[in-house]
């Protein structure tokens, strides 16, 4: 009898200890989503007055453009971490050397696909409208958004954002009106790929044209 009043004391402190510790927790957590928000909200607004200050760069020059919005993106969006995952299981087979390709590929077809639509749209504001870690793994979060046209048009807008071993947060994916974009480029690569007969290379030299013919807008659109 006394050895099970212990037990129940000893499992009541432990309750006691854990809903304590997730009390501490709370406000911790709270303020990383915070400044998590402010971090995002900083990188977007500094992209959109990029794109504000060099409308008419992309058709004077594309190149310019592309290396400019690269240089300005590059360190809040992992480019080769999307290009793996939208490889699949195919990366498997590629090469290092092909993997770098794809890369380069991937990230200047999203360049070419939708720089023309954002610097000749009419004015926009994007405004980040709240942050969530994710409480299983604290190295995950998402980031909720909101995209006002100037007609006044509203679209949702979701980042995925994961943190580095150096503790830097990078955006892996977008949601867009429900489109998740990562998921819809690689299931464009499998069909490439069996399209292909299993040709890696091949895939990888037609990517853009792949991309083109996705129409993802189209996709936003109907949503």
């Amino acid at each position: 009898m006394l050895q099970e009043k212990i037990m129940v004391l000893i499992r009541r402190s432990m309750l006691l200890i854990a809903f304590v510790m997730a009390a501490l927790a709370l406000p911790v957590q709270a303020q990383q989503e915070q400044e998590l928000m402010q971090y995002v909200d900083e990188n977007t607004q500094r992209l959109v007055d990029k794109l504000n200050e060099e409308k008419g760069l992309y058709e004077r020059d594309p190149e310019a453009f592309y290396v400019s919005m690269d240089k300005e993106l590059r360190e809040f969006v992992d480019f080769r971490r999307i290009a793996a995952r939208v490889m699949g299981r195919y990366a498997r087979q590629t090469s290092p050397e092909q993997r770098d390709e794809f890369v380069v590929k991937f990230k200047r077809s999203m360049f070419d696909s939708y720089a023309q639509a954002l610097v000749s749209a009419d004015d926009f504001s994007i405004k980040v409208k709240g942050a969530e870690i994710n409480a299983s793994n604290s190295d995950r979060a998402t980031v909720e958004m909101e995209v006002q046209t100037a007609s006044g048009n509203r679209y949702p807008v979701t980042y995925s954002m994961y943190k580095t071993s150096e503790g830097r947060w990078m955006m892996e994916n977008v949601i867009v009106e429900g489109i998740n974009i990562g998921l819809a480029f690689r299931d464009r690569f499998a069909q490439e790929m069996e399209q292909n007969r299993g040709q890696v290379q091949a895939v990888i030299d037609g990517w853009s044209d792949a991309v083109e013919s996705l129409k993802l807008e189209d996709e936003v659109d109907k949503s």
